[in-house]
């Protein structure tokens, strides 16, 4: 069974630090939390009780937590907690928080990481934000 997911991820030119972890089966919660320098920005906290008797719990809620991490990423990137993080939509200019031009993200599962992470478009990008749109991208098929 797995305990959570912790990952580093640079957004805007600053590191969020993205963690999700299960309580366990005597209190069946699944918390992910979402902050910036130190101060919790987001959580989602989802109760899994009503399926706590599945035979096969543990694939079952490994997939709830991967999937709450990955919504958290994509809420990010969204930009849904700018003003939370930032103080303000219009808090920090694009040039300043590293803001780049994208091309879409490719949706076909087939292509390796490796591509995906050597195409034009991610050179300039950082490694944690490669990952992050791979993860955003991986959902969308």
């Amino acid at each position: 069974m797995v305990l959570g997911f912790n990952h580093n991820i640079r957004y805007k030119g600053e590191i969020f630090h993205i963690q999700t972890e299960d309580s366990g089966v005597a209190t069946p919660h699944i918390t992910t939390l979402l902050y910036r320098g130190g101060t919790i920005i987001a959580s989602k906290k989802t109760d899994y009780a009503d399926i706590i008797k599945v035979d096969n719990l543990g694939l079952v809620v490994e997939e709830l937590m991967k999937d709450q991490h990955k919504e958290m990423l994509r809420r990010l990137k969204s930009g849904e907690f700018n003003e939370r993080a930032f103080g303000g939509a219009g808090a920090i200019p694009p040039e300043a928080a590293g803001e780049e031009t994208q091309q879409p993200l490719p949706r076909e599962r087939s292509k390796s990481i490796d591509s995906f992470a050597n195409s034009p478009a991610r050179h300039q990008q950082s490694l944690d934000e490669i990952i992050l749109d791979y993860l955003v991208a991986g959902d969308n098929e």
